[in-house]
């Protein structure tokens, strides 16, 4: 057990002042931070009346020696720093001394504790911040920490707690957050004398999400493993089609400790643009791991909040890991499962520095907004032996690398390539990889909107509408600019809101971009001199009136997003019906598109592209096995 040390003056004043006690649930956090610094791997909370009435926490951690148990109770008092430099590299999720005082000044306090060593514990009981009994006994190895009637002698602040079932969740919340960033503990809640919570303590975040949050949220999961320019994401995020309605699932840790992170939230949402359905959310249990020197943690009384000495590194890491977790997440076939995956790190086109925009929705958080969309590059074969007539410039660090603007309009889907970073001296062609495609077999289709397709014993069911919109999409933003126009002999006059030709005005050059002609724009009306060539034949009044409104929907300044949106509409309109007619051809080209571009996997509105049926699903249809 580290020596306890009463902070000296000039330490204490460095430290954010600490979170007053208001509710059970900041003393359960409190004291389970100890009890985790404490080296425990087994901690066991019980709670009557949520927390107002009775809270005892049990660890097998290292104890406190029986001299030292008088001085945790005094304020800035610590065994995790001792000098000032030592606030610039915390791993302990405590540090300010202030936890027990707190929590001894609002209610009676009784602790049980030992050290592994010694042949007697100690009972101490401190009451209203007053030292009532101080006495050795026998107690297991660790600590007993038993609080009884918060606020007892502060009525003000009794009457501002809410029910007992509010309460309780709280702690219950606490508890899950700490489980689930600390898999090799065991947790135990106990809740008016009913489990309620139970992790195993096995060392595997799954288990402990599986734990916490049951099967039905677990299985929707994908792994999360990335590590760049000394940065670590791990955890699982979530597969686009079980978004939810909400972010409180959003749940992130630096370093093990639980934060609220505006950057990285923005950064998951960004990974999932065009994947997840309007007003759904991505939901995720990520750990990020860094040098504690790169982040403050000593800014916020709660811990909660922290400072990023680069907010851009850790935006991107996020970014990336998210990406490639939900790129590498092909399940279509029992080959693709087996197949040796492709590492693939997703380097975004050059995009101005974020900046705060607006607010979140639900959550008063500022907004980031960024610049054009990311590209897909492959990390594998990176390597390129540099000679001086090669023309292949010196490796870069991952967070200087930028796609040639010259290699966006080709023909494929990956560029190998450690960056060529773009310089005047000729450049070698880059390497094409092919995905490896498994054999398949196109049957045909039912109820002319579904394709099926036999894959080494899988069944696959690809809706040809969202499967083609997501080629269209992807096809619309690869040519960018270059979306052709296809003029209209006669143009068209459109009736419109003064609303809706204000928009148009607004945005006209991401209008045009996209392949519309649009002349004479007065607030009642527009001109369509042209239409994309893809929408040739479609009405182009139909047309100019839902980009109008598109663009009305975007509510925010952000190119990216609106251009999205009107990729959305054209590419909507051009694909494949659902109960349109279709030869085999159409349907086998469609095929191939889906099983070898990872990114054919859901319509640009979240919709899924495809759905599977392994042979043993069919066989527990039809009750050949158990």
């Amino acid at each position: 057990m580290p020596k306890i040390n009463l902070l000296p003056r000039e330490i204490s004043e460095l430290i954010a002042a600490g979170e007053v006690i208001d509710r059970p649930c900041s003393i359960v956090k409190e004291l389970l931070e100890n009890s985790i610094d404490s080296g425990a791997t087994a901690i066991t909370v019980e709670i009557k009346n949520g927390g107002t009435s009775f809270i005892r926490i049990s660890d097998n951690g290292c104890g406190i020696s029986e001299e030292d148990v008088p001085t945790a109770f005094l304020r800035h008092a610590t065994s995790k720093i001792k000098n000032k430099d030592d606030l610039d590299t915390i791993m302990t999720l405590g540090f300010r001394g202030e936890a027990l005082a707190s929590v001894a000044a609002v209610a009676k306090v009784e602790v049980l504790t030992k050290l592994r060593d010694e042949q007697y514990g100690t009972h101490y009981v401190i009451e209203g911040g007053e030292e009532k009994l101080s006495e050795k006994c026998g107690c297991p190895d660790g600590t007993t920490i038993i609080v009884r009637d918060i606020f007892y002698n502060v009525p003000a602040r009794r009457k501002f707690l809410k029910k007992d079932v509010t309460e309780g969740n709280s702690i219950a919340s606490v508890i899950q957050k700490i489980a689930l960033s600390h898999p090799e503990i065991s947790l135990k809640l106990i809740r008016d004398n009913k489990r309620d919570i139970f992790t195993p303590g096995d060392n595997d975040v799954f288990s402990a999400i599986y734990a916490v949050f049951g099967k039905a949220f677990a299985d929707g999961l994908i792994p999360v493993n990335y590590s760049e320019n000394g940065i670590t994401v791990t955890g699982y995020t979530v597969r686009p089609v079980h978004a939810k309605s909400n972010r409180s699932f959003q749940i992130f840790f630096i370093n093990g400790r639980f934060v609220r992170s505006v950057t990285c939230t923005v950064s998951l949402e960004e990974a999932y643009r065009n994947l997840i359905m309007t007003g759904k959310f991505p939901s995720c249990v990520l750990n990020i791991t860094l040098s504690p020197e790169t982040v403050d943690v000593n800014v916020h009384p709660a811990k909660t909040e922290v400072r990023f000495s680069d907010e851009k590194l850790i935006f991107d890491s996020v970014y990336f890991a998210v990406k490639s977790a939900i790129m590498a997440d092909d399940n279509l076939s029992a080959a693709a499962e087996k197949s040796e995956p492709v590492e693939e790190v997703y380097i975004p086109a050059p995009k101005p520095d974020y900046t705060v925009k607006t607010v979140m929705p639900e959550e008063k958080h500022e907004q980031l907004s960024f610049g054009s969309e990311s590209k897909v590059y492959n990390k594998q074969e990176i390597t390129a032996t540099h000679t001086e007539n090669s023309g292949i410039p010196e490796e870069k660090p991952l967070s200087e690398l930028k796609p040639l603007k010259e290699l966006e309009n080709k023909n494929f889907k990956y560029i190998t390539a450690k960056a060529f970073v773009k310089k005047e001296q000729p450049k070698p062609e880059p390497v094409v990889e092919e995905k490896i495609i498994p054999e398949y077999r196109v049957i045909g289709e039912v109820l002319k909107t579904y394709i099926l397709v036999e894959s080494e014993k899988t069944l696959v069911l690809i809706d040809k509408h969202a499967a083609h919109e997501r080629i269209l999409f992807e096809k619309l933003k690869a040519e960018g600019e270059g979306t052709n126009c296809q003029m209209l002999m006669t143009p068209e006059t459109v009736p419109m809101t003064a609303e809706q030709t204000d928009a148009i005005n607004t945005h006209l050059d991401d209008v045009m971009r996209i392949g519309f002609t649009v002349e004479n724009i007065t607030t009642e009306s527009v001109d369509v001199a042209g239409i994309p060539a893809a929408l040739d034949g479609e009405s182009p009044s139909a047309l100019i009136v839902e980009v109008a409104d598109n663009i009305l929907r975007c509510k925010s300044d952000i190119s990216s997003t609106l251009i999205d949106e009107l990729y959305h509409s054209v590419a909507c309109k051009a694909a494949i019906k659902a109960h349109d007619k279709n030869d085999i051809t159409e349907l086998e080209k469609l095929v191939h598109d889906v099983f070898s571009d990872n990114r054919i996997r859901y319509c640009p509105h979240g919709r899924p592209v495809a759905v599977t049926i392994t042979e043993r699903d069919l066989e527990k249809m039809f009750k050949r096995v158990l």
